[in-house]
């Protein structure tokens, strides 16, 4: 898949099929919608392309937007990449170019850039300045501009009941399981090694604390979790916690993984953390003694995990 961010100057050489959206998730809707392009693209010999914005579109329209996104755009890349995409174009959203006419999106980007033969898009989708534009509107200017439109259906969409929304409600809750259902892969953490303060050495659990750069990437709800990561290509399973560690009266949120049976060093390296399921709530324990208890049923909690994978 070639990535394209240089949107002013890019210009296509080859026909194509596109789709447009944000993709947030780039979930199990989303995949279907992508497979489709792809299979198009394919069978009319057109490049497929997924035309998508960054940052969303509510960073920069509601400044008093709070609204945190399932994947960074380095993550959302590589689950597209992962799919057999030919065309990754991440356009810049501004505020000058949501104020662009919806002929002038057409014909400057779908047209002039993109090389647009046939575009794929859901049957509520609305563009243009104050998204005023819709698919009736797009199919009319396909046919000045000599492109098709294929629409997908209300029922298309909805046989599929998930949404964006929906994933990040299950995050808050702590509902891992239901957000890797609805992803149909699992929902990821990425971020490098720092050091932190070494309480976990001091437990015999010690942990790699991980630094997540992109304050828009959304967090699941403080605990435990069951977490595993590739590491010097070896799978490797751990417990993280996301928390304040109250029981030594923390006060800075910190995500901590303690990978079982794994003593590398880790400080500075990049690492992805997929989440499996969860453990339980943060807890203040009445004593350290007490936590380091918890953090050994906690670990069997894991091993238990793995046995299970294992007889699968």
């Amino acid at each position: 898949m070639s990535i394209i961010t240089h949107v002013e100057t890019y210009k296509s050489e080859n026909p194509t099929v596109v789709t447009i959206g944000t993709f947030d998730g780039v979930h199990i809707g989303h995949q279907k919608i992508i497979k489709r392009l792809i299979d198009t693209g394919k069978l009319e010999g057109l490049k497929s392309v997924i035309l998508t914005f960054f940052p969303h579109p509510r960073m920069v329209l509601q400044k008093d937007s709070n609204i945190k996104l399932i994947n960074t755009i380095n993550e959302r890349h590589d689950i597209l990449d992962a799919l057999g995409l030919d065309y990754l174009l991440v356009k810049e959203f501004t505020k000058a170019f949501s104020r662009l006419s919806a002929q002038d999106f057409v014909k400057d980007i779908l047209v002039d850039k993109l090389n647009v033969k046939k575009v794929i898009i859901g049957y509520d989708h609305r563009f243009g300045r104050n998204r005023n534009a819709d698919i009736n509107n797009l199919k009319a200017f396909g046919e000045i501009f000599n492109f098709s439109v294929e629409e997908i259906s209300a029922q298309d969409i909805d046989d599929v009941s998930v949404s964006s929304t929906k994933i990040r409600k299950a995050l808050i809750d702590g509902n891992i399981r239901k957000a890797n259902a609805y992803l149909g892969y699992r929902f990821m953490l990425t971020g490098h090694v720092e050091k932190g303060k070494g309480l976990g050495k001091q437990l015999n659990f010690p942990t790699a604390n991980l630094n997540i750069e992109e304050d828009y990437k959304i967090l699941p709800k403080q605990g435990s979790y069951i977490v595993s990561a590739i590491i010097n290509n070896i799978l490797v399973y751990g417990m993280m916690n996301i928390g304040v560690n109250p029981t030594v009266n923390g006060i800075k949120q910190t995500i901590e993984v303690h990978f079982i049976n794994f003593n590398d060093n880790l400080y500075g390296k990049k690492i992805q953390i997929d989440l499996l399921d969860r453990i339980r709530d943060e807890e203040k324990f009445e004593s350290v003694e007490a936590l380091k208890i918890q953090l050994t049923k906690d670990k069997q909690t894991v091993l238990d995990y793995i046995t299970n994978q294992d007889v699968k």
